[in-house]
C-alpha cells in the first residue's frame, strides 16, 4: 500500500474528503519527524516506536572492487513494532 492508497482507505473509514485526509496524514508524518528529531524517539503504545540510533564508523568493502573502505559514523532511523502490531501480523 502506498500513501495515496492509504489516504483513500482512511478517508472512506473516517468519512472525510481525500484532500482533508491527505492534509491530516501529512501533519501526522511531520509531527513524527519533528518528534524524532527533537526527542530522539516517538512511541505509539501497542503499535511501535521510531527512534534515532547513532552508528559508529566502521570498515567495510566495496562489493564491486573488494577494496576496503571506511563507512562514516551516521544516524539511523529505526522502527520497532509493538506487541499489538506483532500479534496482528501473526
Amino acid at each position: 500500500m502506498n500513501k495515496e492508497e492509504f489516504v483513500v482507505s482512511l478517508a472512506k473509514k473516517a468519512q472525510l474528503t481525500k484532500k482533508r485526509t491527505n492534509e491530516i496524514v501529512d501533519l501526522f508524518l511531520e509531527n513524527v519527524m519533528e518528534g524524532v528529531e527533537k526527542e530522539g524517539k516517538v512511541t505509539f503504545i501497542g503499535f511501535g516506536s521510531f527512534q534515532v540510533k547513532e552508528r559508529n564508523s566502521r570498515k567495510g568493502r566495496n562489493p564491486q572492487t573488494g577494496e576496503e573502505i571506511t563507512i562514516p559514523a551516521h544516524k539511523a532511523l529505526l522502527f520497532k513494532s509493538g506487541k499489538v502490531f506483532k500479534d496482528h501480523i501473526k
